[in-house]
This record gives structure tokens, C-alpha cells and sequence, in this order.
């Protein structure tokens, strides 16, 4: 297109200098127009006449067919060609751009899996690895499959996913999804699903599929086009023999009617609305943030309130030792007796206890260990009887036991029947979580939490975060009839989940966005928005992005219709010629084009 584009301006130059006759004109617009007139005989054969090819054909062939009969400027019809095709350029180069952050996005397609056989690595196609195959993920290559990391560690690239540059560690037993880059270490997978069912494959079909799903404002535009080109044309025609029957001037109204074609030319219109939200969608992808569609972020852009579900989305989900008080002994002597009497259990307080003090396996001596249901466990550890559970263990035991101020999970410990002090566990709240809800505030979003957890737990995890409303000890049917409430109180509500536990919830909101949504599922179908990281963070960062997308799609709408009204109104009164026509057409296709582009910039 460049190419064409140059030569035809250089022939144009070289024609006009030498004052050439205007049989050569014709060189330099076939060159730079013959795509455009095919497409138009292509539209009128098909009969889908009414497009920009038509009214730019018609427009230029008539202003040729006037500088042929009646004496007029061949430089004119040859320059709104030229022009035009500029702008053509300049829109593909825009489309390329925001396209690149989506492009970059496919990247994560794996091309290859290698797997062993006879003691050496073959590689094959992803779709013909079966679940629970041992598959060779070599530096520098990406991880086709989801699965289990069996042997080796390693750093992960998953910058095409989350947006983030930091690698993540992994070692033997983690789990890996497909798409992420291998940096260091040969890493052994198992594979735990089949390519199609994977995480990379489910991601490109939401992207892939993003596009299909139109907003309103698109919706319009197409309707709206839909109407006006022919509208345009019959008024053109009109505008060419309704006055030449008056006054007898034909090619006085003839250009005029051209004129009025290149201005009315709707390119500024289909083109930058439907730019301004692939780019927007594209500008999300980049940052670890999947819009399932324009429609979605059409409706992101009218929130104007966030309902939260705590665990594993304000929370990290998973228990940990917040506090230890002892009695007995010291902090130390108490998270190893209670890490030491829970070693053999599976329960999430056994993990927290054993995750708090690591060397619960050392050479201490436990024997008779005793799990009394619903009270807590009882063992002896190098000789000493060593209770660990809740209250009523103490209360059956006669153990002067004591209460604990601060809220969680409370593990109370007895060493030969006398009190030792206690553990405090509980769900840690995530790192940006307090920041996300204080953004959320800044743009005027009111912040709501929605938990099944007692009223004092969700009381001070509401304190911590800065979140003023919340209600507590919800079972999964209580907060779909929560947020049914909330949707009559406010014009625009979004549900943020863990994608699991709350699809019934997500998918009743305006928009429903999952949380930590590598590898699960869930999140990416019952949600309308996937952030591909753990960081609440986010949410405000694709607010921000949904609304600077609507204000460019509304600049775009009044400046492109009001410029081009002025300018019809001026070219049917024979103010305007061809000149401020290509200004009308092209010139607000660039501006427009430009200010779409803006969507990509932080």
C-alpha cells in the first residue's frame, strides 16, 4: 500500500509539472484506487452496494468524468483517491498496533510437546499427549500442557498471561500451566489434562472470541451506517438533478453532489469505534486482564459498585499462623509440640501449623497419637501428653484455658493436662487488597464484602481492608439473594469471585470478574472479566481502561457526525469543494483513528 501510495504521488507531481494531458492523469489513480474500485463492482454485484468503496468510486469516477467534459481539475479526483488510501494506511497501521498486544497474547500457543521414548526426546504435537504423560520441558521452551512438575525446578516466564515481568519459582510438586515460559531448569511434567482442555487453549478461544460479542455502541454504529449510506447516496442524487431541472447547470450540482459523497463517506465512524474497543481489549490482555467481549467492557465502564467475596479474592485462601501466645514454654516449644501432635493430619489448621515451624519431622519421639472428633488431637511427644485442639479439649481435660482478643481460628495447646498457651491462625488478607479497595474509593465505586465467615471475623477483615459495608456467615444461596438486592440499589454492579465457589454469583452480576484464574476452570467460564493474576489490584486498573474506552468512543461519535453535518450543509451550498471534502472524510478518519489509539497509553 506504501509503495502504491509514492508512486502514484510521484506520477501525480511529475504529471502536473509538465502539464501533461489528462489521459496520463488516469496512470497514477489506478494505481492508487484500483482495489477500491473493485471492491465496488464487487459490492454492486453481490447487492451490497451502500459502502465506503461506493461512495469513493462514485465520487472520484464522477469528478474524473467532470474534468473530462467540462474542462475541470484532474488533480482533485486523483488527490481524494490518494487521500483517502492514505487514511486507509494510517488505520491499518493503528489496527497493527493495538493488535500487537493480543498477538503477543497467542504467543502462549505451544507448537510442541517432547516426550521420551527409548531414552530419547521426540517431539510431537500437543493434541496427541494424553492425560498423565511424563513430558520434557527444556530452557526457553513453553509449557504445553497443564500438569504436575514431577522432577526439577526452575523460574517461569508468565508475562504472556498475567502481564507481570517477575518469574515465578517452581520446584518438584507444583503445579504448572500451559503457556508459561520455561527460564532455567529442565523441568519432568506429568500432565493433568488434555491440550484442548488446557489453560493456553481455553484463554485463545476467549480471545479469539472476543470480538463476536459487540456492545451497544457498536451495535449503533453498524445500524446507524446501515441507514445513512444509502441515505447519503439517494440525497446526492438528488442533490444532482433536482436544481439541474431549475436552473439547467448540471455540472455546477453534478460536483456538488460528489462533494457532498466524499463528505459523507461514514469511514471516521465504522472505523474508530469498533478500533477503540480492540484496542481497549488488547490494552486489558497486556496487563493480565481478559474481557470475554466489547459488550463487557462497555458495561465495566458503568459500575459504580464492586461486591466482594473475601476468601481467595481479598484473601489469599489459604490459613497461616498469625499469632502465637504462650503461657508455657516459648513461641518456639509451642508451634513444635502443636506442628508435632498434627504431623499425620490433613486438615488446612494441620497445614498451617506444619507450614509455621517446617521441621516438624525432626528426631522427637511421637507415640499414641489420638484424634478425638470434634475436639482436636491428643499424642505424647518425647514422654509428655500433649493436647492440641479447641476449647471444649481443654474444658474435657480441666485445662484453665483463657480466651484470645485477637480473631481467627484459635488452637490451644496443654502439656500433661496444664495450659501452654494457644495458636492463632487465620486467612491472610493479599498484599494489594487494601489498595485495591481504596482505588475503587478514589473513583467513587462503593466498596461491599460478601462472606460466609462469623460476624467478628468479617468485622475486622472489613476494618483492614477500609470496607465500610459487608455482610457475614452468607451461605452461596444468601449471596445470590444479596446481590439480587444490591442490583436494585445501584445502576451497574460487579461481582468479584474466586470463579468456583460463586459462578451462580458472578454470572447474576452486570459483570462478573474471577479471581486467580490460573488454572482454574471455573473462572474463565463463569466469568464476563478473567484477571490471569491473583491481584485485586487489577480490578480498578480495567475500570480505568473501560471508561477512558467509552469517553473516546463518545469524542468519536459527536466530533466525527457534527463535522460532517457542518461540512455537508457547506458542499450542497457550493461552499465546500473537494478540497475540504477529503478534510471531511480523511482528515476526521486520522483525528478519530488517533484519538482511538489513545486507549493504549497508560
Amino acid at each position: 500500500m506504501l509503495a502504491r501510495i509514492i508512486t502514484a504521488g510521484f506520477l501525480l507531481a511529475l504529471l502536473k509539472i509538465f502539464d501533461m494531458p489528462g489521459i496520463f492523469f488516469l496512470i497514477p489513480y489506478f494505481i492508487v484506487g484500483y482495489d477500491i474500485l473493485l471492491k465496488a463492482l464487487r459490492g454492486i454485484k453481490n447487492r451490497q452496494v451502500f459502502d465506503e468503496n461506493f461512495l469513493m468510486a462514485a465520487a472520484t469516477v464522477g469528478a474524473l468524468f467532470l474534468a473530462f467534459y467540462y474542462g475541470g481539475d484532474f488533480l482533485e479526483a486523483i488527490a481524494v483517491m490518494l487521500f483517502y488510501q492514505i487514511g486507509e494506511l494510517f488505520q491499518s497501521v493503528a489496527v497493527g498496533r493495538s493488535r500487537k498486544n493480543i498477538s503477543n497474547l497467542m504467543d502462549i500457543r505451544p507448537d510442541y510437546a517432547n516426550i521420551e521414548r527409548e531414552g530419547k526426546l521426540i517431539q510431537v504435537d500437543p493434541d496427541e499427549v494424553e492425560t498423565g504423560t511424563l513430558i520434557i520441558i527444556k530452557p526457553g521452551e513453553k509449557i504445553p500442557i497443564d500438569g504436575v512438575i514431577i522432577s526439577g525446578r526452575s523460574s517461569l516466564d508468565t508475562r504472556a498471561l498475567t502481564g507481570e515481568s517477575l518469574p515465578r519459582d517452581v520446584n518438584a510438586g507444583d503445579e504448572v500451566i500451559s503457556g508459561c515460559v520455561n527460564l532455567s531448569g529442565v523441568l519432568k511434567i506429568k500432565t493433568t489434562r488434555e491440550f484442548y482442555n488446557s489453560t493456553a487453549s481455553k484463554i485463545l478461544d476467549l480471545v479469539e472470541n472476543a470480538t463476536s460479542r459487540k456492545s451497544k455502541s457498536e451495535k449503533f454504529i453498524t445500524r446507524f451506517a446501515r441507514i445513512y449510506t444509502p441515505a447519503v447516496c439517494y440525497s446526492a442524487l438528488a442533490l444532482a438533478v433536482i436544481p439541474t431541472i431549475f436552473t439547467g447547470n448540471f455540472a455546477v450540482w453534478l460536483y456538488r453532489a460528489l462533494t457532498f459523497l466524499v463528505i459523507s463517506c461514514p469511514c471516521a465512524l465504522v472505523i474508530s469505534i469498533p478500533l477503540t474497543f480492540f484496542a481497549g481489549i488488547g490494552k486489558a490482555s497486556s496487563e493480565g486482564i481478559l474481557i470475554k467481549g466489547s459488550n463487557f467492557l462497555e458495561a465495566l465502564s458503568k459500575i459504580s459498585c464492586v461486591v466482594f467475596d473475601k476468601t481467595g479474592t481479598l484473601t489469599k485462601g489459604v490459613f497461616e499462623v498469625s499469632a502465637v501466645h504462650p503461657d508455657l514454654r516459648n513461641e518456639t516449644e509451642l508451634l513444635h509440640l502443636a506442628a508435632h501432635v498434627e504431623r499425620y493430619s490433613t486438615h488446612p489448621v494441620a497445614n498451617a501449623l506444619r507450614k509455621a515451624y517446617p521441621n516438624e519431622a525432626d528426631d522427637c519421639k511421637i507415640e499414641n497419637v489420638e484424634e478425638i472428633a470434634g475436639f482436636g488431637v491428643r499424642a505424647e511427644v518425647n514422654g509428655e501428653e500433649i493436647f492440641v485442639g479447641n476449647s471444649k479439649l481443654m474444658d474435657m481435660i480441666n485445662a484453665e484455658w483463657h480466651p484470645c482478643t485477637k480473631t481467627g481460628t484459635i488452637i490451644h495447646v496443654a502439656i500433661n493436662k496444664i495450659y501452654a498457651g494457644h495458636v492463632v491462625i487465620s486467612d491472610v488478607i493479599k498484599n494489594n487488597s487494601a489498595e485495591a479497595v481504596k482505588k475503587l474509593k478514589t473513583m467513587n465505586i462503593k466498596n461491599i464484602m460478601l462472606t460466609g465467615d462469623n460476624e467478628e471475623t468479617a468485622k475486622e477483615a472489613a476494618k483492614e481492608l477500609g470496607i465500610e459495608k459487608y455482610y457475614s456467615e452468607l451461605l452461596p444461596a444468601d449471596k445470590v439473594q444479596k446481590l439480587e438486592e444490591l442490583l436494585k440499589n445501584f445502576n451497574g454492579v460487579a461481582f468479584v469471585g474466586d470463579g468456583i465457589n460463586d459462578a451462580p454469583v458472578l454470572s447474576r452480576a452486570d459483570v462478573g470478574v474471577a479471581m486467580g484464574a490460573l488454572g482454574s476452570d471455573a473462572a474463565i467460564e463463569a466469568a464476563d472479566v478473567v484477571l490471569m493474576d491473583d491481584d485485586p489490584l487489577k480490578i480498578s486498573r480495567a475500570i480505568k481502561i473501560s471508561r477512558k474506552c467509552m469517553n473516546i468512543v463518545r469524542q468519536n461519535i459527536y466530533f466525527s457526525i457534527g463535522v460532517k453535518l457542518i461540512c455537508l450543509l457547506l458542499g450542497a451550498l457550493g461552499i465546500a469543494g473537494m478540497w475540504l471534502a477529503v478534510f471531511a472524510d480523511v482528515g476526521v478518519m486520522v483525528l478519530a483513528v488517533l484519538n482511538a489509539i489513545r486507549v493504549l497509553l497508560r
